[in-house]
């Protein structure tokens, strides 16, 4: 049906590695690290893990949400350069808000139909560097008018077309799917435990790069790098997975007053940056992370925009002639407990095969490069549990949703054997 949403498979295109850094609480030792370092960090790092050089990158491509730097127009042409790809590959800005992450995949995966046999890419996201702003005093002050610099982190949260912010349209949705602010914190409180399971397991080792101080040369222009703050000599860990228990979250206030979210059930605010090599499957030296197989984006209402992986998984599921049954694992992105518990109600998940390790309640959630990391922690879960499909998906401010269906490749090679 026209206007339903837009589905995309892809026949050959697979993730030969990725990685990321640490997703540091907001004013920690990444706060005052320009996204394009960060995104120069992983971007070198995933070529070297991949044994892949740098100058067989034929396409770049990278996203970042907010302009964290005053050089932020230059983020995806300064990423490719200081990581190396040749000066004569292009690149390309990518934004669709929490689901940039598995834009940069889809868009990635379209390329390899062309002349493009690998893309590198890339999402960076600092929260803490979002500016102060103004927009409407480019020609100066006048006598007693209104002075309209606002804080552009708490205002981006912010719908002006329903008139709600983020965490509203969550509250609008345990309304509607009549979920309770003790269901709500219990969720909450199961992300924090699983999320610490899985690290004290080191179920992230594989995908974490650790970050220190360091400078970034590229041969005839200026060096640029990354200065940890707080004298940090690195990190190497997630750090906002903490213990909690159903007690601590029931005393934070509401942040609305007739709503269920609060500061404890609703995604942390972090930094970090995540990449990722998309090439064909066939052209991967050695067993790829993830076969992408498709993905599906649709529109949905902005005062419940969390509800938005819900049509876009049974998109995605109808086009590709599966069911649920089939998906070993479903990541769906944590804006707020309400919303993954509104989705998991519309679809009637299976609590097992959703969100295993706990996600962003958790760990946080850098908008942009959130997507990167469902993708590359799904990937490893089904290898080492050698299950076949999964499906990563995450709501979209504004109102939309997106999804990912991903293959062990193990599963591909054991069929065709």
């Amino acid at each position: 049906m026209k206007g339903a949403g837009q589905y995309t498979a892809f026949a050959d295109a697979a993730i030969f590695d990725a990685v990321r850094t640490p997703w540091v609480d907001l004013g920690g030792a990444l706060s005052q690290v320009s996204p394009i370092d960060l995104g120069i960090k992983v971007g070198r790092e995933v070529l070297a893990r991949a044994g892949v050089e740098a100058q067989a990158v034929d396409s770049v491509l990278a996203g970042s949400m907010a302009q964290a730097s005053f050089d932020a127009y230059l983020l995806p042409r300064h990423i490719g350069l200081y990581s190396g790809v040749a000066q004569s590959v292009p690149a390309l800005g990518v934004q669709r808000i929490c689901a940039t992450g598995f834009e940069l995949l889809r868009q990635a995966a379209g390329q390899l139909r062309d002349e493009v046999q690998l893309a590198l890419c890339v999402a960076a996201e600092s929260m803490s560097r979002n500016p102060i702003a103004a927009y409407t005093h480019r020609n100066g002050f006048r006598l007693g008018g209104e002075v309209q610099f606002k804080d552009f982190l708490w205002e981006a949260l912010y719908d002006p077309a329903p008139g709600v912010d983020m965490i509203a349209t969550a509250d609008n949705l345990a309304r509607r799917y009549g979920l309770s602010r003790e269901a709500v914190d219990r969720y909450a409180c199961d992300s924090h435990q699983r999320a610490l399971q899985a690290q004290r397991e080191g179920a992230w080792v594989e995908e974490i790069v650790a970050v220190d101080s360091q400078v970034f040369a590229l041969e005839g222009y200026q060096p640029r790098g990354i200065t940890l703050a707080h004298r940090a000599a690195a990190v190497s860990a997630d750090s906002h997975p903490r213990p909690t228990d159903l007690q601590a979250l029931a005393r934070l206030r509401a942040i609305h007053a007739d709503g269920v979210q609060t500061a404890g059930n609703s995604c942390a605010v972090v930094d970090g940056a995540a990449a990722a090599l998309v090439g064909r499957i066939a052209d991967c030296s050695r067993p790829a992370l993830a076969r992408l197989v498709a993905s599906a984006v649709v529109g949905v209402a902005p005062e419940y925009m969390g509800i938005g992986p819900a049509p876009a998984i049974r998109l995605l599921l109808q086009r590709s002639g599966l069911n649920l049954g089939d998906i070993g694992r479903l990541e769906i992105n944590e804006a707020q407990a309400a919303q993954v518990l509104a989705v998991a109600q519309e679809l009637a998940l299976d609590s097992t095969c959703l969100n295993v390790e706990g996600g962003s309640l958790a760990l946080g959630h850098p908008l942009a490069a959130t997507g990167l990391r469902l993708v590359m922690s799904l990937a490893r879960q089904l290898r080492r549990h050698n299950l076949r499909y999964g499906i990563a998906a995450a709501c979209v401010g504004g109102g939309q949703g997106m999804a990912l269906l991903i293959e062990n490749p193990a599963w591909s090679r054991r069929l065709s054997n």
